[in-house]
């Protein structure tokens, strides 16, 4: 039978054992974005069920978003050498009981009160995932089991939130949370006997690393062009099922439908980001904000007006551009932080998921006071903020009068 030596100690395994290891990462992963992500297409069915407004219901996307930056910026120094099994296990229990909980919550508060512990689990879950994926596979195939992994987060988009979304009309939206909570549970119980022990290494130098990354300049043009590009998107994301509603001649079915059409084109674009990146990150990267800016504000002035292919054609534009946009930006980063890749991710993934929050709650705020195609249009505006820091990362400053020659 053929084995596989790990790194760090761990015995070798059978090579079906890995590689079953692994995808067993990949679907937790894909249940994780699915937990986040999940009210995005069930906010109506949400608000109608607890009595709150759909920009109300939007803030359990800003709570989980937020309480997840936190965890996962406190993990670059405080999960020190816990044994990684367990406590991949123990977060995928952690978000199955979290779902399980917003399946039972009565109260808008108890729902807010789920969602926070699911986030905790989400944010250190990030932490560790790729770095767990990279020390179980052979190491010439590290890339392609860090591919599988993040599969996950591309699926979650294509199929997890419009199936999702499919369960919430076909029965209850708590019933949606139920099924996400099942799976999480699943997967942990088929976790254990499966994932090998893996021994980590000495995290002393953690805390002096990752002030080492919040003090580089040049990583900071970075984060906040990210942090503009992620707002935006999930200024207008996040309500993105109520906007479509409003639109004469479209149905819940066609929303499943549109949905499946933006993730399906995420998944199509990551093809060509793999082929472009690499050679032409910058350009590549301002074309791939323009289209979503160009998208979004279409929506948002003439979406009433588009009809229904349309509407699926600046949303098809939208999907590519927004997975594009992820790939380039986390692409950036570990190119630009070189040794420091490990803490420069984490600080990523925290203001990452800061705007998400910050984003859902943009969007509520606009809504509250205008409308749904108000947010499109302020999210469009987003990424041309992005495009400007882009444009500008890297490039030097004007040398001041006085030393000037």
């Amino acid at each position: 039978m053929h084995t596989t030596s790990l790194s760090h100690g761990t015995p070798a395994l059978p090579a079906w054992r890995v590689w079953l290891a692994i995808a067993f990462l990949g679907i937790g992963a894909f249940a994780i974005v699915t937990t986040e992500l999940a009210p995005i297409g069930l906010l109506s069915a949400i608000a109608r069920d607890i009595g709150r407004s759909e920009s109300a219901v939007g803030l359990t996307v800003t709570l989980y978003a937020w309480v997840g930056a936190f965890s996962a910026l406190l993990s670059a120094v405080a999960l020190g050498n816990l044994p990684r099994k367990p406590l991949l296990i123990g977060l995928m229990l952690g978000l199955g009981l979290s779902n399980m909980g917003a399946m039972l919550a009565d109260s808008f508060g108890m729902l807010l009160a789920a969602r926070a512990c699911g986030a905790v689990a989400h944010g250190l879950f990030w932490a560790v995932i790729a770095a767990s994926a990279a020390q179980i596979a052979p190491a010439r195939h590290v890339g392609l089991a860090t591919s599988i992994v993040f599969g996950g987060v591309s699926a979650a988009s294509v199929i997890g939130v419009p199936l999702a979304t499919f369960i919430g009309q076909q029965n209850n939206w708590r019933v949606a949370f139920g099924a996400i909570g099942a799976l999480s549970l699943v997967m942990a119980l088929a976790m254990a006997p499966v994932l090998p022990r893996i021994r980590q290494e000495d995290t002393g130098g953690a805390g002096a690393a990752l002030a080492g990354v919040l003090r580089r300049a040049d990583l900071w043009g970075i984060f906040l062009a990210t942090a503009f590009a992620v707002t935006g998107h999930f200024a207008a994301f996040t309500f993105i099922e109520p906007f479509l509603r409003e639109v004469p001649g479209i149905q819940a079915s066609l929303v499943i439908a549109l949905l499946f059409g933006f993730g399906a084109a995420g998944l199509a674009a990551n093809f060509l980001t793999g082929v472009f990146i690499d050679r032409y990150l910058r350009p590549f990267l301002m074309l791939a904000l323009s289209m979503m800016s160009l998208a979004l504000i279409a929506l948002g002035y003439w979406g009433a007006t588009l009809g229904v292919a349309g509407i699926g054609v600046m949303l098809a534009l939208w999907g590519a551009a927004i997975s594009a946009i992820f790939v380039g930006f986390q692409t950036w980063i570990l190119r630009t932080a070189g040794a420091a890749a490990m803490p420069a991710s984490a600080v990523y993934v925290a203001i990452f998921n800061a705007a998400i929050g910050a984003g859902a709650m943009l969007g509520a705020w606009v809504l509250s006071r205008s409308g749904y195609s108000a947010v499109m249009v302020v999210a469009g505006l987003g990424s041309v903020l992005s495009i400007l820091l882009v444009a500008n990362i890297g490039r030097p400053l004007p040398a001041a009068p006085e030393l000037a020659r």
